[in-house]
């Protein structure tokens, strides 16, 4: 079964996750100024995941700047969240964990079944979401997605940078909204 494809300037699924600092993010409650950047990683096995993070907490008060608040999600249980979140020595990045995979499906995220022992060896959860990076209007509406079959080739933050300075300063609609015939 195929994820389920979001479409730009339509409403993006729920979410409410509980986050390893406490309390939680329930996107849309209290959103961001200009935006929301939502990364679904992996998990705490995931090697990639961690430096990938790591470069999010470095560039997040460039975000911030720009009116863009962030959550980093995985279907991880507590415990691998805090440990993820420590790893990253996230300061900024909040981290939210126990997503459900039907949720990840919702939002459009493939699901892997665990290989066993990562290459840092540790166990892989027996189902867990691949990435994804979603940003999202304080509307509601997705502005931006990309999603990963594998912890490959991820969209850069520095990238994503100059394309929220693009769209703000052009006005710059969501693309990719287009459903009619072709």
């Amino acid at each position: 079964m195929n994820p389920t494809a979001l479409l730009p300037r339509h409403p993006v699924p729920a979410l409410n996750v509980p986050l390893t600092a406490g309390g939680r993010f329930v996107l849309g409650a209290a959103p961001g100024e200009r935006f929301d950047l939502v990364v679904f990683y992996r998990g705490l096995h995931c090697p990639i995941c961690t430096k990938y993070l790591m470069e999010l907490e470095r560039l997040a008060p460039e975000f911030a700047a720009r009116g863009v608040q962030i959550v980093a999600v995985s279907s991880d249980d507590e415990a691998r969240g805090r440990e993820m979140a420590e790893k990253v020595n996230a300061a900024v990045v909040r981290f939210g964990y126990g997503l459900s995979l039907k949720s990840a499906r919702q939002w459009g995220l493939y699901i892997s079944a665990s290989r066993g022992k990562t290459s840092i060896g540790i166990e892989e959860p027996a189902l867990f979401s691949e990435p994804g990076v979603f940003i999202v209007r304080p509307d509601g509406t997705l502005y931006y997605g990309a999603v990963q079959t594998m912890p490959f080739a991820r969209p850069q933050f520095q990238d994503l940078l100059g394309a929220i300075d693009f769209a703000i300063a052009k006005d710059y609609p969501a693309r990719g909204e287009y459903v009619g015939a072709v």
